[in-house]
């Protein structure tokens, strides 16, 4: 079979299968990409130990760390920090360093292998910010290049400019300067053969900045999902009949306790519900982070300590239980790149509540949730509020929304993405 044949070097410095985000996304491309052609991974020596353990006789180099590079980025960490919280933009810019050192040793190791033709083709997957260069490119004038899904820049909404604030977007500035200052960046977008975008915002940001031609762009959402979220048996109402009508309708929020993701809002919103649909509702919030002081003080000021339960940080792989156990799914985020919590409550049958900005915006549809404009706080608030009563009191609607969710979900397996990249290998190669 031709896929067998094409020997691609994965280029893939955030690959970690026990981390979450942009880590786990990497992991999940190396797994599946390893099933359809012949792969070698290049990575960072610290995800060496997850690695390790579910090898399974594949191809890995791990690159490694001076300890300058270690010592800088303990520097860099500590002076991006402020009230135990990370400013993002500074944190990428003092860290770019520890990524230009992998880069370069990227280089160093494989350049000889690449223009003697020992591969057939180069992918550079993370970092996912398109901001990075692959210096590798230069001597691939033989070698076709692919990068992404690439994703990152979704500005703030003009009417949140408060959350932005506590998100540090003063400092957002650092993005455009690293354009014009980072070596080998412009030139990477511009000779890469493909380049796939994770977001429509971000195919936007590149082609209007590289110039690129359709024909080497395409949107391709980054986040993707495993078989094991596609478990839910039977449809959420037909599972909950034996309970009776006066059952709790169960809401879930899944993310990080930061600003922007919006949990204070849910809340709030739960807050002026209409006190029969109030009393019909409970909402778990899963996950950990700044504002969980803030927001269990929230509770206690809108006498929601009832209706509201924390469950903490739970490791990725065991969220699935609770969205499985839920009915609703409220993520209010105003700006997410991916969102891949989205993806895993729609596998999971669950209407989702979501704010129409970046990535999350793309996977809701009119029959699978609700989107609301983010034009203020006050805004998304009232239009919260509205739509769990919607659903709470239409059952009917919850349960077309929860059957039309797994069927959305389904377009985003990790397979299906795997085989797309494949495809766009296959094309390039002709």
């Amino acid at each position: 079979m031709f896929r067998q044949k094409i020997k691609t070097l994965l280029v893939c410095e955030q690959c970690n299968p026990t981390f979450s985000s942009v880590p786990l996304e990497g992991y999940q491309v190396f797994e599946h990409l390893s099933k359809l052609v012949d792969l070698t991974l290049v990575t960072h020596e610290r995800n060496k130990d997850a690695l390790e353990k579910i090898r399974n006789n594949r191809d890995i180099v791990y690159i490694e760390e001076s300890k300058t590079i270690k010592q800088y980025y303990k520097l860099a960490a500590k002076l991006s920090t402020f009230k135990n919280r990370t400013i993002w933009p500074i944190h990428h810019t003092l860290t770019y360093p520890v990524y230009e050192e992998f880069n370069n040793i990227v280089y160093n190791q494989f350049k000889q292998p690449i223009l003697q033709g020992e591969y057939n083709l180069v992918h550079f997957f993370t970092p996912m910010m398109p901001r990075y260069p692959l210096k590798l490119i230069r001597v691939c004038q033989n070698t076709p290049v692919v990068i992404g899904p690439v994703n990152g820049g979704v500005p703030y909404p003009k009417g949140l400019q408060e959350v932005a604030k506590q998100e540090f977007s003063d400092f957002n500035f650092l993005r455009s300067v690293g354009r014009f200052i980072i070596p080998g960046y412009r030139e990477t977008y511009e000779k890469a053969n493909y380049i796939f975008a994770g977001s429509t915002y971000t195919l936007n940001l590149v082609k209007e900045l590289f110039n690129i031609e359709d024909e080497r762009l395409e949107l391709l959402y980054e986040n993707g999902l495993t078989e094991s979220f596609f478990k839910y048996p039977e449809s959420k109402e037909e599972a909950k009949d034996q309970e009776g009508e006066k059952r709790t309708i169960k809401l879930l929020f899944v993310g990080r306790l930061v600003p922007y993701k919006g949990a204070d809002m849910v809340i709030e919103a739960i807050g002026n519900l209409k006190q029969l649909v109030q009393e019909k509702i409970l909402l778990t919030i899963v996950g950990d982070g700044s504002e969980r002081q803030k927001l269990e003080e929230q509770i206690r000021q809108l006498n929601l300590e009832s209706k509201v339960l924390f469950s903490g940080w739970v490791p990725q792989e065991q969220t699935v239980d609770y969205y499985r156990n839920a009915d609703i799914f409220c993520f209010p985020s105003v700006r997410e790149f991916g969102g891949a919590v989205v993806l895993e409550a729609f596998a999971n049958g669950l209407p989702a509540i979501v704010v129409n900005n970046g990535g999350i915006g793309e996977y809701v549809t009119e029959e699978t949730g609700f989107k609301i404009e983010p034009n203020s706080r006050e805004f998304i608030v009232t239009k919260l509020k509205e739509n769990i009563e919607t659903l709470v009191e239409n059952p009917s609607l919850r349960e077309a929304m929860s059957v039309n969710a797994v069927k959305r979900a389904q377009e985003f397996t990790w397979t299906a993405k795997a085989q797309r990249m494949v495809e766009v290998y296959e094309q390039l190669l002709k």
